[in-house]
């Protein structure tokens, strides 16, 4: 566009020049050996522009002529480096795809039509055309020429890398990443890979310089860096805890200013701080991650935050965090198992079932085994919770990649990762409708049991006592047929189960004395079945004594 302006300006200064001169006529004079030479001024001007654009077209000429050989030779080396890098384009596309053939085609003819030292890409298809093939010793060997030349470094450090991440060289691995992090700090793979390494080695110092210098040159986002570097805090305190207390706090403090919400952070300040006897504001810590998301490790801490309170006392610091996050199931399993501790043993069943109904876990069903245990002492019962223990899911845990472990870990022990550990439930546990069907199945568990007797019932729970009757064919389809006789008030039920041949026979009958058996009569047949106290026995009742067939003298059929 300024080329054509300037040109169309040259042609209009021209067009003006020669009509000034037309405006202005004149006669131009020129004697030369003795010969007078008469003219017009516009006829001159005119012959000195055309001797001017002679002169130039005539230079021009000689100059193409004289350079015409190296024009020449210079059109072909273009015309075969297009060509040199349309072959670099195809062969790179083809090792991408995986092509083989194709890819080490295209190197041979890159090889042939653009020199090596001109175009450093050609290594990177050589390179890349070797693994494909498997030969990965002549690769390692092009990234090594690769990481030797200034121009290329960062990708053969890369290529490097990745292959020493293959073979499983982990300590290769390493070097070559914190050599790319020192030559170039602003990669973010490499700057990640020697965090990763220098975590996994536990130099947290090292780490967090690390981390400090990549947040300054942008190369990790600042919530990020905020989130890893506070594990990196946390992780030092970690160490500290036993041998720096002080340290310990003050690096779990500067962690949850960072990230507020990271438990382990915040347990670790709140045992730091219990051991400087700073009782309240270790728990006022524990008390806003109890709000933010309840674990069990929160509960445990804060409720024996003081080695010498009583168990009444940590019963009521328990009662404290459920009144700070009610309805939820980790709140009720704390108070229940500080009720159990303490003795409150109707206190404590009572919460762990309501806790059972709203997240029915393994540990939640053990906690009623002991519980039951405690209270009742009932064989029967003890197994059916531990029969329910071990078919409900796992209670949540630290997981890394599929891996749990009993303690928080700043660093996965699989992969390396930092910050890998999350508070959720086991993988194996995940798969299938668990919560849809939380309640249903802690009801169906607690409905099961059969009832206590009259020594290990409490009074609250006790009921008129019935006699029941249930019938079961094994031959043939069951048949369940329930008769209810009224028994005396100061009756007591004790379950009893009779088998007769094929037919198991169940009742309850007063321990007191044994009620004759009343004939069955027509409208029984459609009355509604009495139900136990907890619904039907449990799947592993226990071991009764097995009473003769006399006590039960019902007509079956």
């Amino acid at each position: 566009m300024i080329r054509i302006l300037s040109f169309a300006v040259v042609v209009l200064a021209l067009a003006a020049g020669f009509a000034w001169l037309a405006d202005r006529p004149g006669e131009l004079s020129l004697i030369w050996q003795g010969q007078r030479i008469e003219m017009s001024l516009m006829v001159a001007a005119t012959l000195l522009a055309s001797l001017i654009a002679i002169i130039l077209i005539a230079i021009w000429i000689v100059r193409v002529v004289w350079l015409s050989p190296h024009s020449i030779s210079r059109y072909f080396r273009a015309r075969k480096r297009d060509r040199g890098y349309q072959a670099l384009s195809t062969g790179l596309i083809a090792a991408g795809a995986g092509d083989a053939a194709l890819a080490r085609k295209m190197t041979a003819r890159t090889r042939g039509l653009i020199s090596a030292d001109q175009e450093p890409l050609i290594h990177l298809l050589e390179a890349q055309t070797a693994l494909i093939e498997g030969k990965n010793d002549d690769a390692r060997k092009k990234f090594e020429l690769m990481a030797d030349d200034p121009e290329t470094r960062e990708l053969g450090l890369r290529g490097l890398y990745l292959e020493a991440k293959r073979l499983g060289a982990n300590e290769a691995a390493r070097q070559y990443a914190e050599r790319a992090a020192d030559k170039a700090p602003h990669l973010p793979w490499a700057t990640l890979a020697t965090l990763d390494y220098r975590s996994q080695s536990g130099h947290w110092d090292e780490a967090i310089k690390l981390l400090d210098q990549s947040r300054a040159s942008h190369v990790i986002e600042r919530h990020e860096a905020d989130r890893k570097k506070a594990v990196l805090l946390t992780a030092r305190a970690k160490d500290k805890l036993e041998s720096d207390p002080k340290g310990a706090r003050d690096d779990a403090l500067a962690a949850l200013k960072l990230s507020e919400n990271l438990i382990p952070a915040g347990l670790i300040a709140a045992k730091a701080l219990f051991r400087e006897d700073n009782l309240r504001k270790g728990a006022s810590i524990l008390e806003k991650l109890w709000k933010h998301e309840p674990q069990a490790e929160i509960a445990k801490l804060y409720v024996r935050a003081r080695s010498g309170d009583s168990a009444v006392d940590r019963l009521k610091r328990a009662s404290k965090l459920e009144a700070i996050r009610p309805n939820n199931a980790v709140s009720l399993a704390a108070v229940a198992e500080s009720a159990l501790e303490a003795r409150e043993l109707s206190l404590a069943r009572s919460k762990a079932e309501a806790a059972a109904r709203i997240q029915p876990t393994e540990g939640i069903f053990l906690l009623l085994a002991d519980i039951e245990e405690a209270d009742t002492g009932d064989d029967g019962r003890i197994r059916h919770w531990m029969n329910q223990a071990l078919k409900s899911p796992r209670d949540p845990a630290w997981t890394a990649e599929g891996m749990t472990s009993p303690e928080w870990l700043p660093v996965s022990p699989v992969s390396g990762r930092l910050d890998a550990f999350e508070w959720k439930m086991p993988v194996a546990q995940i798969a299938g409708p668990v919560e849809e069907h939380a309640e249903e199945t802690a009801n169906a568990a607690i409905r099961s049991l059969p009832p206590v007797s009259a020594k290990q019932q409490p009074e609250s729970v006790r009921r008129t006592p019935e006699t029941i009757v249930k019938v079961e064919t094994v031959k043939e389809e069951p048949i369940t047929r329930t008769i209810a006789v009224p028994a005396p008030s100061e009756s007591v039920l004790v379950p009893e189960t009779v088998v007769v041949g094929t037919t198991t026979v169940t009742t309850s009958e007063p321990k007191s004395e044994k009620p004759k058996a009343m004939p069955r009569r027509p409208e029984d047949e459609d009355a509604a079945p009495a139900e136990p106290f907890f619904g039907r026995p449990p799947d592993d009742p226990g071991v009764r004594e097995v009473p003769s067939a006399e006590k039960t003298n019902f007509r079956l059929f």
